[in-house]
């Protein structure tokens, strides 16, 4: 990707460009507000919230903004995160000017109709009953609120039924004007679109809108104390995940362990819990590690689902692996192999122009930069064995691994 464009309007709205080879374009904003800014009496509120900022804004109704992108054969997203909300649009390059306006009316001056509402609710409440009724899913929530318990990072994104009931025009309004500022959130563009031209249209679709001043203070999670927990949920295969909390998006030792969760889960067929569980053993049909990373902390975990007979036996296999990992450092060439893998699955995965705009927007929002991938790669490229063992004898072993099974 080449060097991106950058630049802060006078409202604060800071503006991040990057060109792309082809004729179709990415537009957004990211705003610097998810799950663990809502307070105690506003779970699932930032996800109600994206829901219906496509409801109706003072100037358009909901059947209006579906049709506005859809007309022109574009598409309109969102989604909520635990520390942002984004609303983005792809279309052609040419519809840029139609993509930023209305994305700027519902981010900005959406009204929260309660006659959408009441429909709405009904809508998300459906979306909680599909979310209960997958488990391969619902653990990663459950397993969240282990991790951070007590605090609203171990929130479900969703909320609960509790809350959906309750939330009213006001309670729209009053989570926007705390969080939906210029000055707190971030436009992105990925396309080939003059980085002049995209100023030009930004401030004047936004000259009326103030910077505001969001309340982002966020407050840390307790200390990690490790859990084992075991809940009944009926389900036709045990469910198991297990981990610990990990490190933040700004730790130099996230590229490490970055590397090691993918050998020891990614998506490649030869990770070692895929070979050890699946491939060796036919004990899984899948097994997977994943990295979550926060401004102020982050989450490694392992999940696999199996027969009830056979979960003892993946949980005994599962620590082997991760004890092997803690014996003694990787060789020249294991480490070699393993950058070699994670370089080329990063640069693959660099060839999805929507998931590059939502990187890019992520992490300038948070950080108010945007890696180039020659840098991760030169990241990658200077970890060291003793690097990855100390990090897996800091994180890796049975006494920190908190463990959640569905039985």
């Amino acid at each position: 990707m080449k060097p991106c464009n950058t630049t802060t309007l006078a409202n604060g709205l800071r503006i991040i460009h990057a060109p792309s080879p082809t004729s179709v374009a990415y537009c957004g904003y990211a705003i610097d507000a998810g799950t663990r800014d809502e307070q105690a009496h506003e779970a699932g509120l930032a996800h109600f919230v994206e829901h219906m900022l496509f409801k109706g804004t003072t100037k358009r109704r909901a059947w209006h903004i579906l049709n506005r992108m859809e007309n022109v054969g574009g598409d309109l997203n969102a989604f909520t995160n635990k520390e942002e909300t984004v609303v983005y649009s792809a279309f052609l390059k040419k519809d840029f000017a139609r993509a930023l306006e209305l994305l700027t009316d519902i981010v900005f001056h959406s009204t929260f109709p309660q006659h959408e509402i009441d429909k709405e609710r009904g809508v998300i409440l459906e979306e909680i009953d599909c979310y209960e009724d997958n488990p391969a899913e619902l653990i990663f929530d459950d397993f969240e609120d282990i991790l951070f318990r007590g605090h609203s990072l171990g929130h479900n994104i969703l909320g609960t039924p509790q809350h959906i009931k309750r939330f009213t025009t006001a309670s729209g309004r009053c989570f926007t004007e705390r969080y939906y500022h210029p000055s707190n959130a971030v436009l992105f563009v990925y396309g080939n679109i003059p980085f002049s031209r995209i100023v030009l249209w930004a401030e004047r679709f936004t000259a009326d809108i103030p910077s505001g001043n969001a309340n982002t203070g966020r407050t840390a999670p307790l200390p990690y104390v490790p859990r084992q927990v075991e809940l009944t949920r009926h389900t036709h295969q045990t469910h198991v995940m297990m981990g610990c909390v990990g490190y933040p998006s700004g730790d130099r030792r996230r590229t490490g362990l970055y590397l090691l969760n993918n050998m020891i889960g990614g998506p490649g067929m030869n990770s070692r819990l895929n070979l050890a569980l699946r491939e060796h053993s036919g004990l899984v049909y899948n097994v997977e590690s994943n990295l979550t990373s926060y401004t102020d902390t982050g989450i490694f975990n392992i999940y696999f689902g199996t027969d009830a007979r056979d979960a003892d036996r993946c949980i005994e296999l599962t620590l082997k692996e991760l004890h092997r990992l803690r014996e003694q450092p990787l060789t020249t060439l294991q480490l070699s192999a393993a950058k070699k893998q994670l370089i080329g699955q990063v640069g693959v995965a660099s060839d999805n122009f929507e998931s590059t705009a939502l990187g890019m927007a992520k992490t300038y929002l948070h950080y108010g930069k945007y890696e180039e991938l020659e840098a991760l790669y030169r990241r990658i490229e200077a970890l060291t064995a003793k690097e990855l063992w100390d990090i897996a004898n800091e994180l890796f072993g049975q006494e920190n691994l908190s463990v959640l099974i569905y039985r």
